[in-house]
């Protein structure tokens, strides 16, 4: 028999941490988190981490796990997901892997497998100088040329996911897009329940705005300066991450505190609207718009439907 698991995504600041510990604390669940900013120690406020009370005694799993200039990339999500989903299932209790990060979470419910470089990483470390170098738009121009597709579903300034196609293609001849694709198609080796969680465009716009001014008010500057002060460079994957790399060039004094506000809550706009487009065309599930329900009434449905899935058996 396949292992429970049930997977939450959605775009940022939709309500997924809330609605996640309700359904965890109603199923005896724990938390597994399918966010590729939240591993980092340190890196609290701008990655919206939940806090002790907000997790309400339901435990969290690959959140706090690594210092921010050590590596973390979808292989290495899917093995340590892989791992706390045993564990969680050992327990008796059901696994629940949340985030927004939809390449994580699609590489965990489909098992992808990736091209291993065996210890070569050339080509990657010369495309991380060219976009150092001449700008990230460079290696994303190349990524249109090649696989159209694939370059749709990302941003041209996330040179690690632009890269990471130009170097599958490199490696394989092969599109990654084809490559997702033919992933996709495999049957998951869970008995998965996928609800997505979303809201209608302006209510979420709101909430992200309202979300980067609480975030002013909780410390977002002192902990990016806190950061750059301890020497990690801005130049850090883990530091050109949202809520991050927005305030780098205030701290470099081009900027004004107020622009980096700003751009700030621009940038998690075009991202949550991006996010929403991924998991529009990669994933099948419940949807679930939480600005037409209350909290109350998507528990019973996301109740209802992981039942229909086989997982949850007691009643609603």
């Amino acid at each position: 028999m396949k292992q429970p698991l049930i997977i939450i995504g959605g775009p940022t600041a939709c309500g997924k941490t809330a609605m996640s510990i309700l359904l965890a604390k109603k199923i005896d669940g724990e938390i597994i988190s399918a966010d590729s900013m939240q591993v980092y120690r340190g890196m609290d406020i701008g990655t919206a981490k939940v806090t002790k009370e907000e997790a309400d005694g339901v435990p969290h799993h690959l959140i706090d796990i690594l210092k921010p200039d050590e590596p973390y990339n979808v292989m290495m999500f899917q093995q340590k997901a892989k791992q706390a989903i045993q564990e969680i299932t050992a327990r008796g209790k059901i696994p629940i892997v949340v985030g927004g990060t939809g390449f994580y979470i699609n590489a965990l419910l489909y098992d992808n497998a990736f091209t291993e470089t065996h210890g070569d990483d050339s080509f990657r470390q010369a495309c991380y100088a060219q976009a150092e170098k001449e700008g990230a738009e460079v290696l994303y121009q190349k990524l249109l040329a090649i696989d159209p597709e694939y370059a749709q579903t990302t941003h041209a300034n996330n040179v690690k996911r632009v890269t990471r196609a130009l170097e599958y293609y490199h490696l394989t001849g092969e599109k990654f897009s084809a490559h997702n694709a033919a992933q996709k198609q495999k049957e998951s080796p869970y008995q998965a329940a996928v609800i997505i969680l979303t809201m209608q465009r302006e209510k979420l716009y709101a909430r992200i705005e309202q979300r980067v001014d609480l975030m002013m008010q909780q410390g977002l500057e002192q902990e990016v300066k806190s950061l750059l002060d301890k020497g990690y460079d801005g130049s850090l994957v883990s530091m050109q991450g949202l809520g991050y790399k927005e305030f780098l060039p205030y701290f470099a004094g081009e900027i004004s505190l107020q622009q980096a506000v700003d751009t700030l809550k621009t940038s998690t706009r075009h991202f949550a609207k991006r996010q929403l487009t991924w998991f529009r065309r990669q994933i099948d599930g419940l949807w679930i718009d939480l600005s037409q329900t209350d909290a109350e009434t998507a528990l019973k449905e996301m109740l209802s439907y992981i039942q229909t899935c086989g997982i949850y058996t007691e009643e609603v």
